[in-house]
């Protein structure tokens, strides 16, 4: 469900732009186009998806800095952009070095349109090209499905299914176990022939049983492949249910998970967690990842947490996996090791992932889950792995605090130091933040703010000058670090 970028600067609409390509990055005109859009909103690129063309006028772009020009093409490449294209004239004389030589390094193709067409008769005509790929793609994977449950109502096992498959789509098809077994191949698997793999979950009344593979040789079309496999998931799964269907501890623990996330009352979870394998009494952690492949993202994360705990479940739902980790009586050094597990993840870019706090109990897993949310909602907390319980004060604040209380309170303690940085540029909160954070450790800070000791002293010296004395041995101290950490709300 693509074109190629070359194919679309060649379309009538965007072609009588005179587009030049600006940079030179390796299978540029290469690149696959899923979709064509216009914005000049400088923040799009969390809401993009990947293998956009983003078409701009470039008058956001004109107005900013060079540091700004150059974030905006670092983000768009982040998120898996196709190429940018700018369009020069007099808001925009030409695309700005600082952008050019990001987008360089970057590897993200940036192109000039030279000459004003209307954007959305270069949507219209490349979208409408994409959509009547996407409905063809969708037949075609419905004739294999199809061709497979015929195949299967006949009593065919699962090598004859995928030998379907494998036929309809042009690839290579294996079944394997979430253990790694085989349980099923048709198709070439030469490597030598293989452009990419596509891989599509398998599940079995909402456990995970198999992962299909599909191997696209070098002249096939991953597109189709990718539609034919996920159209092929159900009669996989029937066949998959004849010849191994899950057992009652994976069952109830996609129960278990679905109560947890919808918040279900003690007693039920009571009921479900040690059917689940998780101890009623025992410590739990729930994990949130929220990203545009959370399927395709669950087998990794299961083998983390398969790692680092004795027993986990997970759950996949639209753009957010959910898990849940069964902790020994070393809860916390078990959990320390998930966070770093997860920290080692790869993931797609602008996936945002967080771990909940300790919970005693099973019971308490709802709660976990919804404070790991609640922290990936901070607006302070970026794309990476966060940690609840380094965030319990501003969740609690968040919680129990009007934004009118939160704000009279930090003026009160910070007022001086707000305003100093304000008219200065100072940056001393930032200082003071970094300092507490660190227990009152300066050479720590200093490391941390990559700043020569001395200059670390001399801006204490100013904090506590704004700040009515040194905190340190006085009750100031705790209000001040609340008042730093409330500032971030």
């Amino acid at each position: 469900m693509s074109v190629h970028l070359g194919e679309a600067l060649a379309s009538p609409s965007l072609k009588a732009a005179e587009p030049l390509v600006l940079n030179d990055v390796p299978g540029a005109l290469d690149r696959p186009v899923r979709w064509v859009h216009s914005s000049e909103v400088l923040d799009i690129a969390p809401l993009l998806s990947g293998g956009e063309l983003l078409l701009s006028g470039g008058q956001a772009l004109a107005g900013v800095t060079g540091e700004r020009q150059a974030g905006y093409v670092r983000e768009l490449a982040a998120r898996g952009v196709s190429a940018l294209a700018l369009e020069t004239g007099p808001a925009l004389p030409g695309v700005p070095q600082a952008m050019l030589d990001e987008a360089q390094a970057a590897g993200l193709p940036v192109i000039e349109l030279r000459q004003v067409v209307p954007f959305v008769g270069v949507m219209q005509e490349i979208n409408s090209l994409l959509v009547s790929e996407s409905v063809e793609q969708l037949q075609r994977g419905d004739q294999a499905s199809h061709a497979m449950a015929a195949e299967l109502a006949h009593g065919g096992g699962l090598d004859q299914l995928l030998a379907v498959l494998a036929g309809k789509a042009g690839v290579g098809a294996r079944l394997v176990s979430p253990s790694g077994l085989t349980l099923g191949a048709a198709g070439s698997m030469a490597t030598d022939d293989v452009g990419s793999v596509t891989s599509v979950d398998v599940p079995v009344r909402g456990v995970l049983a198999a992962r299909l593979e599909l191997h696209v040789p070098d002249d096939g079309d991953s597109s189709l492949a990718r539609v034919a496999g996920e159209r092929s998931v159900d009669i996989l799964g029937l066949a998959l249910m004849q010849r191994m269907p899950p057992g009652l501890k994976e069952l109830a623990g996609t129960e278990l998970m679905r109560a947890i996330k919808s918040g279900s009352q003690p007693w039920q979870l009571q009921q479900l967690g040690p059917a689940a394998g998780f101890p009623a009494d025992g410590a739990v952690a729930a994990v949130v990842i929220r990203t545009s492949g959370a399927g395709h993202l669950r087998s990794a994360v299961d083998d983390v947490l398969n790692r680092c705990v004795a027993h986990s479940a997970s759950y996949a739902d639209n753009a957010e996996l959910i898990a849940l980790a069964a902790l020994p009586a070393d809860a916390g050094a078990a959990r320390t090791a998930v966070l770093e597990g997860l920290r080692a993840l790869d993931v797609p870019a602008g996936s945002a992932l967080s771990v909940g706090p300790l919970g005693k109990g099973i019971e308490d897993a709802p709660w976990s889950l919804a404070e790991a949310r609640r922290t990936l909602d901070l607006p302070f907390v970026d794309a990476g792995v966060a940690d609840a319980e380094a965030f319990a004060v501003e969740l609690l604040a968040g919680e129990s605090l009007d934004p009118a209380t939160r704000e009279g309170f930090v003026q009160r303690q910070l007022g001086a130091v707000v305003e100093h940085d304000r008219l200065r540029r100072s940056g001393l909160l930032a200082t003071l933040t970094v300092w507490l954070d660190s227990g009152c450790n300066t050479a720590q800070a200093a490391r941390e703010l990559h700043l020569e000791r001395q200059s670390m002293h001399h801006r204490l010296q100013r904090i506590f000058e704004l700040c009515g004395g040194d905190p340190r041995g006085t009750g100031r101290l705790a209000a001040l670090h609340l008042a730093t950490r409330l500032a971030r709300l």
